[in-house]
């Protein structure tokens, strides 16, 4: 069956949207000075399926994919700015320092999650938890549409130093054979699902091998869901996909498909409605996931609206993450007491089959940090905090103290309660900074 045809619009098509709302020449322009340092990629779905253009200001799909002056600092937007009208290398220079203060990779993933095989790095690899690998696709680190909050920007811009990506040598599989911790395999990016079904083959063979038994469960991140579900219906290569996630699940593994969906329109339309039964036919377990975002989805309605809605269509929640402490999150972030506000507002509205929802969490260095509550701790308004993943696997559910703080936004906002506490919250230099084999 024929269906839609993906197009694809970046800047250099930013006259598109002339055709949804009569844009000033100013907004536009600034839309070009910011997508000098943050990637930009529309689509025709999320431009006619999605988008609110009867009051774009208002709606969480314009600001989650476009770009706003106010993502760079005012002093960093009008040197950039400058630096295109003198032209030359100037605006190279301007927005590689912008990239630098812009934390490209963080909670310290180039150095603490790399992992080596035979004396040298694994290309495309982060091995931060002993049970669990990620995997970068190399065909997989773009999107049908990008994110303007997304903590993987530097997978996005062009800059090889700070893209993560497998090379050509398979070395990935030999690294997860040898380790036999390994249960759990993530193909992530970018978007793994954009890949043709053909390419995404040579990567979920291998790990189907008897040679590799002890990877139990396989997962893969993807955004097609809410930006591109023709992906799974109606593209010429998508019964190939679907054909592949079922022969995944043939195989005796656990197939998850992480579905980060950020809004419950993203589940309204007709499309979407189809993929996810057609993902759901392969056996896959559909999980969703997706960050507290400013101006999207900053209201408890919406979070009990979307997990609600995720139960009835066949989708387990999963995660509300914090927005990571890297590119224009001043824009976009919440403070962690709104966020767990927020949190505490939709999870008790929903049944018991939504509450598989955790959240707010804080993917940080150490591990996964849950913000479990605020409590009084020997006279002192505190936050309850605890991991529900770790580097160190006893911290993990052990309840520890900060101060209470209405405008921290992270963890390296807040102060222990104790010096009991300290240790959870402190950033350690690790004893070696790459996992060996």
């Amino acid at each position: 069956m024929a269906g839609k045809s993906l197009k694809l619009y970046g800047l250099q098509h930013l006259d598109i949207l002339r055709r949804y709302r009569d844009i000033p020449d100013r907004a536009l322009h600034d839309m070009r000075v910011v997508g000098q340092v943050l990637p930009f990629r529309v689509n025709n779905y999320v431009l006619d399926e999605l988008i609110d253009w009867a009051e774009p200001d208002e709606d969480p799909f314009y600001r989650l994919t476009m770009l706003d002056r106010h993502m760079l600092d005012s002093a960093d937007f009008d040197a950039l700015e400058r630096a295109m009208r003198v032209g030359g290398s100037a605006p190279v220079e301007v927005t590689a320092a912008i990239h630098r203060r812009f934390n490209p990779h963080p909670g310290r993933q180039m150095t603490m999650n790399m992992p080596e095989l035979g004396g040298s790095g694994v290309s495309g690899l982060q091995h931060k938890y002993a049970e669990t690998c990620l995997v970068f696709p190399a065909s997989g680190q773009t999107c049908a549409a990008y994110c303007s909050f997304c903590f993987r920007w530097p997978q996005f811009i062009g800059n090889r130093d700070l893209r993560m990506a497998t090379d050509e040598s398979q070395r990935f599989v030999a690294y997860i054979k040898v380790h036999k911790e390994i249960s759990d395999v993530l193909l992530t990016g970018g978007d793994p699902l954009i890949m043709r079904a053909s390419v995404l083959r040579r990567y979920l063979l291998p790990l189907l091998g008897a040679d590799l038994a002890h990877v139990t469960t396989i997962r893969i991140g993807t955004k097609m869901l809410g930006f591109w579900p023709y992906r799974f219906t109606t593209d010429d290569d998508a019964d190939d996909l679907i054909a592949l996630l079922e022969e995944v699940v043939r195989s005796g593994r656990h197939l998850a498909i992480m579905l980060h969906i950020s809004h419950p329109r993203e589940l309204e339309t007709a499309a979407a409605r189809r993929a996810v039964q057609r993902l759901l036919s392969t056996g896959a377990v559909l999980r969703s996931q997706s960050p507290v975002v400013r101006g999207v989805n900053d209201d408890a309605r919406i979070w009990q609206e979307l997990w609600s809605r995720e139960v009835r269509q066949g989708i387990v929640p999963y995660y509300m993450f914090v927005l990571r402490d890297t590119g224009p999150r001043a824009f976009f972030e919440v403070p962690l007491a709104r966020a767990l506000e927020i949190y505490r507002g939709g999870i008790r509205q929903v049944s018991g089959l939504a509450r598989s929802a955790r959240g707010p969490i804080m993917s940080t260095d150490m591990g996964k940090v849950a913000v479990d509550g605020v409590a009084d701790v020997g006279g002192t308004r505190s936050f309850v905090l605890s991991y529900v993943q770790a580097r160190v696997s006893d911290w993990v559910k052990r309840p520890f103290f900060a101060r209470f703080d209405d405008s921290a936004t992270w963890i390296d906002g807040l102060q222990p309660l104790s010096s009991s506490d300290r240790m959870f919250l402190a950033r350690p230099e690790p004893v070696v900074a790459r996992i060996h084999h």
